[in-house]
């Protein structure tokens, strides 16, 4: 019996510190990559990992427009710090005030995200780009508002994609308003 008893207590020891990270840590970074490998493939399928140039480069712009280089590395930045900011809230107790709400608007970005090429590249449509990328400004500025008051890092890994969607959102607009629609002729 005392052997029992001590395998007991090895067994309970050894479960205990695992119990308890996986409480703390439900969520892992691999999961988080899985939604942004999704959103990714997804949003790349009508144009490619690069987009079609010639389509964003025909259309009169702003001065401030980006050039079509830029995107990739902005959105791998922003998609990364958005993945963090996510994981980091998921893996907050769940009844944490706001996280329920934080994850709500974080998936629905993710969800604005994967159908913005589909939208603009597939369809050939700056208007549905346009109100794509609003919306996609409309829900970060929610997503940072909520995770302000849930977790300052989450926050902070929010930031740049608000800033970059608040030059995107005018630069889409002004091609919207500027330019013929293909989709709409």
């Amino acid at each position: 019996m005392p052997n029992q008893a001590i395998s007991n207590q090895l067994v309970a020891s050894s479960e205990s510190p695992f119990s308890t990270l996986l409480a703390k840590r439900p969520y892992r970074w691999w999961q988080a990559a899985l939604v942004g490998v999704a959103a990714n493939a997804i949003s790349a399928l009508p144009a490619g990992y690069n987009g079609n140039e010639a389509f964003y480069n025909h259309f009169q712009q702003p001065d401030i427009a980006p050039p079509d280089w830029a995107f990739a590395p902005v959105w791998l930045f922003n998609n990364v710090t958005s993945l963090y900011a996510g994981l980091t809230v998921a893996n907050l107790p769940k009844g944490t005030p706001g996280r329920k709400a934080f994850l709500i608007l974080e998936g629905t970005q993710w969800v604005l995200f994967a159908a913005f090429s589909p939208l603009y590249f597939g369809l050939k449509s700056p208007v549905l780009g346009a109100i794509d990328t609003a919306a996609g400004l409309g829900v970060t500025t929610a997503s940072l508002a909520v995770a302000t008051r849930v977790h300052k890092k989450a926050a902070l890994g929010i930031l740049p994609r608000f800033a970059w969607l608040m030059l995107a959102t005018y630069v889409s607009v002004y091609v919207a308003v500027k330019n013929s629609d293909p989709l709409f002729k």
